[in-house]
């Protein structure tokens, strides 16, 4: 399929709401593939649509057991409850330049979807997989994980990025 460039932060598509996903049809199944296959490129183990330019709800998760492997599910529709357990640990995002901090989230969670068919999903994950579907789901929200960080840390962030943004230019 196709590539697509990765949004970053301070983009405002970042910061949207995304729109409930309601047609399953061939282009749902081209954007999930255009999503998976810009997730292993990057390389990542998950990707928002909206990290994309696209503000809808869906989230691609990297399932693989081996690092060539290329093994995906797409939820689309996610939705998060019963969070249990706290863990810190390090995080960074392909939407933030440059930054890895750690940030507190629930060990274990459930997740209530759909699938690429429009059929329900519903399971508890714990550990990293929770992990990166709390931080994935966030993006649907607008929320990045620097969002989740101390406003001193996020201000060295901002600053960090304003002279990496300069550079580039």
């Amino acid at each position: 399929m196709a590539i697509r460039q990765i949004i970053t932060y301070p983009h405002p598509v970042l910061r949207e709401e995304a729109k409930k996903v309601t047609t399953f049809d061939q282009e749902l199944k081209t954007l999930v593939q255009d999503m998976a296959d810009t997730m292993f490129d990057a390389p990542g183990v998950g990707l928002a649509a909206n990290q994309i330019g696209i503000a809808r709800q869906i989230i691609v998760v990297d399932r693989s057991e081996q690092p060539d492997d290329k093994n995906y599910v797409a939820y689309i529709n996610p939705i998060l409850s019963d969070g249990e357990g706290s863990v810190v640990d390090d995080e960074g995002c392909l939407s933030v330049l440059e930054y890895q901090s750690k940030v507190k989230r629930f060990q274990k969670v459930r997740l209530t979807a759909q699938d690429i068919e429009g059929k329900p999903v519903e399971f508890v994950a714990e550990d990293r997989l929770a992990r990166i579907l709390q931080h994935e789901v966030d993006h649907l929200r607008g929320t990045l994980f620097i969002d989740r960080l101390s406003s001193l840390k996020r201000t060295l962030y901002k600053k960090k990025l304003k002279k990496i943004l300069q550079h580039q230019e």
